[in-house]
C-alpha cells in the first residue's frame, strides 16, 4: 500500500458516516485522537455564558459531538447502570437516554465511567469502568450489542475502574483488556466478536491510537508494561517498549509528533521514540515531565505543550513547553491545576486549556513563553477533556453537561 493510500484509508476510517462535518469531535481527543481542531479560536473578552446546560450522572467520560448531536456517558443516579444520552447541539434538548445493568463498582474519586464515547459508522461505542464494551445506535440509543470483557477474557479490574477510551479503526474496536492471551483486544464493530487478542500484558487507564509508523498503519497501546505496536488487521505484534509506571497509572494516550512517538506515565517521566520497521530505539527520556492523565499536544513548529505532576501531599501540575527532537524545557508556568488540565490545539496554533478548577484558558503556541490570550470561569471541578464543534465547548463538570460558545 502506497503511502498516500495509507493516508487515505486512515482518514477514511477515522471520519464518521453518520453525517459528520469538519467540525465534529467524535471520540476522546478529537477527529485525530491527538487533542488538535480545525477549528480557529479567537481571543474572548469578558466572561463566557453557556447556551444550555443539561443534569448529567457521575462520570470523568468526555462529551463528543457528531452530526449535530452531543453523547455523553455516565452512572444514572441511584443505580448501577451504565448510561448513554444523546443531546441536541445546540439547543441542548435531551433526544434520548438508554442504559443498562452493570455490576456495582465504588472506586475512589466516583463510580461513573471514565472512558469516553466513540461515534464512527451510526454507532456509538462505550467502554464502562467495570470492562463492559457497548455498541449503542447513534439516532436511537438501542444497544446492538455487548462484551463484558472482564469476564469474557478473565482480567482484573484496575483500582480507579476501567478508563481506555474505545478505538475505532477498520471495522473494529480496539481496547485494553489486560488479560492473559488478551492484554489488547479487537472487536468486530458490527458484531461484537473477537477480531483479534493480542499479548499477557495487564491493562492501563491509556487510550490506543492509530498511526502510520514504520511505513504502516500500526496500533499503538501504552498497557500496563510499556508501548506496543500492533499489525491493525492481525494483532501481531511488531514491536515494544518497557514503560511501566511504578504505580502502575499510566493513563495519557501515546502521541506521534514531528516523527517521534510520545509516551508519558506518573512516575516515569517521558520517553520519545524512533520507530522503524519492526525496531523502536529511545530519541530521549525525560524524568521531569510526568503526566498524570493529561495527553500531551503538538502545536507551533517543532513544540511538544504538556501538564507535568508534581507527586506530593499537596498535588499541583505545571504547563511545560517542551522540544519535540531533544524534551528539552523551552518555559514553563507552575500552579496551573491539582491534577489534571486538558489540552486543545486550535488551527491557528492557539491551545485551550481546561483545568481542574472549572477555568478555560487561551493561550499562544509560542516556544518564546507563556502568552496568555483570555481566560474565563466556565465550569466547576473537572476532570473530564472539552470538545471544541462549530465555535462551541462541549464539557461537563460534577453536575452537568453544558455548551459554551466562544465567538
Amino acid at each position: 500500500m502506497t503511502p498516500r493510500r495509507i493516508a487515505a484509508a486512515l482518514a477514511f476510517t477515522l471520519t464518521l458516516t453518520l453525517t459528520l462535518r469538519a467540525g465534529d469531535w467524535p471520540q476522546f481527543l478529537g477527529p485525530n485522537r491527538d487533542g488538535t481542531s480545525p477549528e480557529k479560536v479567537a481571543p474572548w473578552g469578558g466572561e463566557l455564558k453557556p447556551a444550555w446546560k443539561a443534569a448529567v450522572g457521575d462520570a470523568h467520560s468526555s462529551p463528543v459531538v457528531a452530526g449535530g448531536v452531543v453523547y455523553a456517558f455516565y452512572q444514572p443516579k441511584g443505580k448501577d447502570a451504565d448510561a448513554l444520552a444523546a443531546f441536541d447541539a445546540k439547543t441542548g434538548q435531551r433526544l434520548w437516554e438508554k442504559s443498562y445493568p452493570r455490576e456495582a463498582y465504588n472506586p475512589a474519586f466516583g463510580a461513573g465511567p471514565r472512558s469516553t464515547p466513540t461515534v464512527a459508522g451510526g454507532k456509538v461505542y462505550t467502554l464502562g469502568n467495570t470492562g463492559v464494551l457497548a455498541c449503542w445506535g447513534a439516532k436511537t440509543g438501542e444497544v446492538a450489542w455487548k462484551v463484558d470483557t472482564l469476564k469474557e477474557f478473565k482480567a482484573p479490574n484496575l483500582t480507579f475502574g476501567v478508563s481506555g477510551s474505545p478505538l475505532v479503526y477498520d471495522g473494529k474496536v480496539v481496547v485494553n483488556v489486560g488479560g492473559k492471551g488478551a492484554g489488547v483486544v479487537a472487536f468486530d464493530a458490527a458484531t461484537g466478536k473477537p477480531a483479534w487478542q493480542a499479548g499477557d500484558d495487564s491493562a492501563s487507564y491509556s487510550s490506543p491510537i492509530v498511526a502510520e509508523l514504520g511505513g504502516k498503519p500500526t496500533v499503538v497501546a501504552l498497557t500496563g508494561a510499556g508501548l506496543v505496536g500492533l499489525d491493525p488487521a492481525t494483532g501481531k505484534e511488531r514491536w515494544r517498549h518497557p514503560f511501566k509506571d511504578l504505580l502502575q497509572e499510566s493513563a495519557t494516550t501515546p502521541l506521534v509528533a514531528d516523527g517521534l512517538l510520545i509516551g508519558s506515565s506518573v512516575t516515569l517521566g517521558s520517553v520519545a521514540l524512533k520507530v522503524g520497521e519492526g525496531k523502536v530505539e529511545p530519541a530521549w527520556k525525560a524524568a521531569k515531565l510526568n503526566c498524570y492523565f493529561s495527553t500531551p499536544v503538538a502545536a507551533g513548529t517543532g513544540h511538544l505543550y504538556m501538564l507535568n505532576g508534581k507527586l506530593s501531599i499537596n498535588p499541583t501540575i505545571t504547563l511545560r513547553c517542551v522540544e519535540t527532537a531533544t524534551g528539552k524545557v523551552k518555559w514553563e508556568k507552575p500552579d496551573v491545576g491539582k491534577y489534571h488540565a486538558a489540552l486543545v490545539r486550535t488551527a491557528d496554533d492557539r491551545l485551550l486549556m481546561l483545568d481542574d478548577g472549572g477555568r478555560l484558558v487561551l493561550f499562544a503556541a509560542d516556544p518564546g513563553g507563556y502568552k496568555e490570550l483570555a481566560r474565563a470561569k466556565v465550569c466547576g471541578p473537572t476532570w473530564a477533556h472539552p470538545a471544541l464543534a462549530d465555535g462551541r465547548v462541549y464539557l461537563r463538570d460534577e453536575k452537568e453537561l453544558m455548551c459554551v460558545p466562544l465567538n
